[in-house]
């Protein structure tokens, strides 16, 4: 049945052994860092007892701390390093919690100027709060490509009015730079490497994603929207001016979460989301394929969420560069990449999956101008359309696929994401 069909039931139909060749995992290294009880405690206590309007100052210097920070139910406070390659935060000995930094039900928070290192889980995390800005950190974890390490470098979700920027995130077990289920976003001017996705935006409302550098990740930047959380249907995202360069990193994702999924070689991917706008953006020398837009049945993961939108509709790409010609064969490893490599014949600048709600369809297939996904001014692009709501079986996934873009020539004027400047 074409419902229960997936990438995966293709996949199992082409027989090819894969080589897993080299492993990025280093040493962790807590080089030069010191731990005294006495200045965990103290930090500990001013984060927990700060008053509304005042700022927790980190000095300069390398600091091992063994338990989480945590703030709760604050207004207008500042936690201020000397600069981040002058203040320090490692976890990597950590015996209690998971987070490095948690901060919760709070108004009004500045994090800024300091590195933080190798928490168990995430090294920082909001939940819950309005008014958020992170600039200038760096968020990492000293093991390189390793499974066991953290989600997020960043992990800000359930929250209003987000500002992140010249944000630096590397080595997250998921995504770098992960926001979800926020309202208004702004991610502008930061650098993610080496994640398995360098900037994740998921299931957000209102998201600009701009000037901001997403290289050697799995994925460079993704839009998702997914099922089974709070906010649903995540839209009105704007992705500009971004460089998504050489996103060809192995995928060292826990097999459990949705990135686990993502091939190596892939600069973006738009999953079940409404009205994103994708321009003026540098994508190059991605090995697998330039921009994705597909729908969560591509998954091969099931839901039970009466409420989600399980397609991406109004969709806009233009005006992008892309450049395939430094890469190779695409990645096989992951079942998105067998279907590129061997059932589209190799590396796309942008694939879209062609599904949508039936419900829209006329008679003739088509879908109405505004659900529909438009492609114009991205030069001389390989292109594919793999029509996956005509697909019966397995045997016949790749005899539907067409390469006309003509079909959409459209904008959507419209889509105003956060309206960043």
């Amino acid at each position: 049945m074409k419902k229960n069909l997936t990438i995966a039931v293709f996949a199992c139909c082409i027989a090819i052994i894969l080589c897993s060749c080299g492993s990025g995992k280093k040493t962790p290294d807590a080089s030069g860092f010191s731990y005294s009880e006495e200045f965990q405690n103290n930090l500990l206590e001013k984060c927990i007892m700060v008053e509304d309007g005042a700022t927790i100052e980190i000095p300069e210097g390398k600091f091992l701390l063994k338990k989480p920070l945590s703030i709760d139910g604050k207004k207008h406070v500042t936690i201020k390093g000397a600069g981040v390659g002058k203040s320090f935060l490692s976890f990597l000995h950590q015996s209690e919690g998971g987070e490095g930094l948690l901060v919760t039900n709070c108004i009004d928070i500045t994090i800024e100027g300091f590195t933080i290192q190798d928490a168990k889980g995430n090294n920082i995390k909001l939940i819950n709060c309005d008014t958020i800005a992170i600039r200038k950190m760096n968020a990492t974890w000293t093991s390189g490509t390793d499974s066991t390490n953290g989600d997020y470098a960043y992990y800000p979700v359930q929250c209003k009015n987000l500002l992140m920027e010249e944000c630096e995130a590397s080595y997250s077990s998921d995504a770098g730079i992960y926001v979800g289920q926020t309202i208004n976003v702004t991610v502008r001017n930061c650098y993610a490497h080496h994640n398995v996705a360098g900037i994740e935006i998921e299931n957000c409302i209102n998201s600009d994603v701009y000037k901001c550098k997403a290289e050697e990740n799995t994925g460079g930047i993704l839009v998702f929207d997914t099922p089974g959380l709070p906010l649903h249907n995540g839209r009105n995202a704007r992705i500009y001016d971004n460089d998504c360069i050489s996103n060809n990193g192995t995928n060292f994702g826990k097999v459990s979460s949705m990135v686990s999924i993502v091939p190596p070689g892939t600069g973006m991917i738009v999953l079940a989301t409404d009205s994103a706008d994708i321009f003026n953006n540098r994508i190059l020398y991605n090995k697998t394929v330039g921009v994705s837009i597909i729908g969560f049945a591509l998954t091969g993961k099931p839901y039970n969420d009466s409420l989600f939108g399980p397609y991406s509709t109004a969709i806009t790409i233009h005006d992008n560069k892309f450049d395939s010609k430094a890469v190779s064969m695409p990645d096989m490893s992951k079942d998105f990449g067998k279907l590129i490599a061997l059932g589209l014949k190799g590396y796309k600048d942008i694939i879209i999956d062609g599904d949508a709600d039936p419900k829209l369809r006329d008679s003739k297939g088509q879908v109405p101008p505004d659900y529909k996904i438009c492609i114009r001014n991205n030069g001389d692009i390989k292109f594919a359309n793999l029509n996956f709501w005509q697909v019966k079986g397995e045997s016949d996934i790749a005899d539907h696929v067409d390469h006309d873009l003509t079909k959409f020539d459209c904008e959507h004027p419209n889509i105003a994401g956060n309206n960043s400047k």
